[in-house]
């Protein structure tokens, strides 16, 4: 497998390469043409003047065989550092001089191209040797010697400019090299910083993908750390990466409790009714006792079927959560709250409890389930019911508040510690105070409550205090 730190750092060295050969080749060849051009333009200045000069001196003293001449011409190719060649308009050599000293070129003749070249088109520029006049090819240019006679322009020669290749090579290879070490030092720099960066990012990554293993083997309590300062995309990947370990640290937690509760759950009612099965069997429970332990075994038996039902409530409402399906239609909040008032009457009288009730006269329509909202009502109303003092009263009041129907339900009785507020809608969660009270609920109804209401995207909350427990819960209006 190929690590990021090789990834990127054969992408930043190939990038490199690419980008050093690209801009090392448009660099040799402006800079190769820059340096022949210059040369060029010089030496085609020079021969410019050499050829004005010998111009001039041929109208004048028609000879170009003098000390002055000799001078002149011998101090320009000296200053210049190139080869001067004069010659006739058939391309016999009169002159040739280096600056130092003057070569005897007798009898010799220039090539016809390079003289026809320069008295028909009035330049010659290029790289050549002049058919072996020259001991290797040299850049060379011409300039034709014309003068006017009469109003006629009259050629008397041409003049050759030359410069040794070597020097210009010598040039453009110090420059390249120049051009080289540097593209290999910064090359060098690169690699190294892209080691150290691709090093910086890899590491957190890599303590990711471990603590990502010990996340597989149940080990839920390792975090990743000491990049909360980054400020940069490494930094907010750790945050969500541990927020993350949080939730599934929390969601391992809620799944042993779960467990937990649910065995105890289903041990205590299990107990009793083998136990009593086992008493009338057996005998230990006299015949006139028979009665009343079979009706706490059919007690137990409803509580058991009770747990069950609410156990496949919640599946089916995890599963509508999952797939987000949860109907949405209109209905009138005030007739479901009146149904279920009336389906818990019986167990409301049998309490000798009140019921004040506080709901618009009118039809109050509101957006949700209407089965799960009489389910939140039932299961609020049957719980106030529950835990309310007897002969005290259970007040239902129903207002609108912002594009919201906002519903109390209140009870009096014991007050809830304030610890175990933030506890009441968890799973099988059942206060301390109530254990005793609440033999025939499973801890069930108000996570259900919460859950239906979270997928309807509403809100719920509780207050106890003072003896006085409200359930305040929203839905939205139509």
């Amino acid at each position: 497998m190929r690590s990021l730190y090789k990834r990127q750092l054969t992408m930043m060295v190939g990038i490199m390469i690419l980008s050093f050969t690209l801009l090392s080749a448009a660099f040799m060849l402006l800079s190769y043409r820059y340096l022949i051009s210059e040369k060029r333009e010089s030496m085609e200045r020079n021969a410019g003047y050499i050829a004005g000069f010998t111009a001039l001196y041929y109208k004048e003293y028609r000879d170009i065989q003098d000390e002055l001449y000799s001078n002149y011409v011998a101090n320009i190719a000296l200053i210049s550092d190139s080869f001067v060649i004069v010659a006739g308009p058939d391309g016999e050599i009169l002159y040739a001089t280096d600056g130092s000293k003057i070569y005897d070129y007798k009898n010799a003749v220039l090539p016809a191209s390079v003289t026809n070249q320069v008295l028909s088109h009035g330049t010659y520029a290029g790289l050549t040797s002049l058919e072996g006049i020259y001991p290797e090819r040299r850049y060379t240019a011409g300039l034709p010697i014309n003068i006017s006679v009469l109003g006629q322009t009259v050629n008397q020669g041409l003049v050759l400019v030359s410069a040794d290749a070597s020097n210009l090579s010598q040039m453009w290879s110090a420059t390249a090299t120049i051009f080289f070490f540097s593209a290999v030092v910064v090359l060098l720099i690169s690699v190294v910083a892209s080691t150290i960066t691709s090093a910086h990012q890899a590491r957190p990554l890599n303590e990711m993908a471990e603590a990502a293993r010990k996340f597989g083997q149940g080990e839920f309590d390792v975090r990743v750390t000491s990049y909360e300062g980054r400020c940069d995309e490494i930094s907010t990947l750790a945050e969500a990466f541990n927020a993350m370990a949080n939730s599934l640290e929390k969601v391992e937690t809620q799944r042993a409790e779960f467990i937990a509760n649910i065995s105890h759950e289903l041990k205590t009612p299990m107990t009793t009714i083998s136990g009593f099965a086992e008493g009338i069997l057996d005998g230990t429970i006299p015949p006139e006792r028979e009665r009343e332990s079979l009706q706490i075994v059919v007690s137990e038996t409803r509580r058991l079927s009770r747990l069950v039902r609410r156990m496949l409530d919640l599946s089916r409402l995890n599963a509508l959560a999952e797939n987000s399906i949860t109907a949405q239609e209109t209905f009138d909040l005030t007739e479901t709250m009146s149904q279920v008032l009336i389906s818990l009457e019986s167990k409301i009288t049998g309490r000798n409890l009140d019921v004040d009730v506080q709901m618009p006269q009118e039809k109050l329509m509101v957006w949700g389930d209407p089965d799960s909202v009489t389910q939140v009502c039932y299961n609020l109303l049957d719980n106030a019911a529950k835990f309310a003092a007897p002969g005290t009263t259970i007040t239902v009041q129903i207002t609108k508040k912002d594009g919201k129907a906002v519903t109390c339900i209140r009870n009096l009785g014991a007050t809830i510690p304030p610890e175990e507020l933030p506890l009441l809608f968890d799973r099988f969660h059942k206060a301390d105070y109530s254990r005793s009270m609440d033999r025939e609920g499973v801890g069930l109804g108000l996570y259900i409550v919460k859950t239906i209401l979270g997928n309807l995207k509403e809100t719920i909350n509780v207050t106890s205090e003072d003896g006085v427990t409200q359930f305040t819960f929203t839905l939205t209006l139509a």
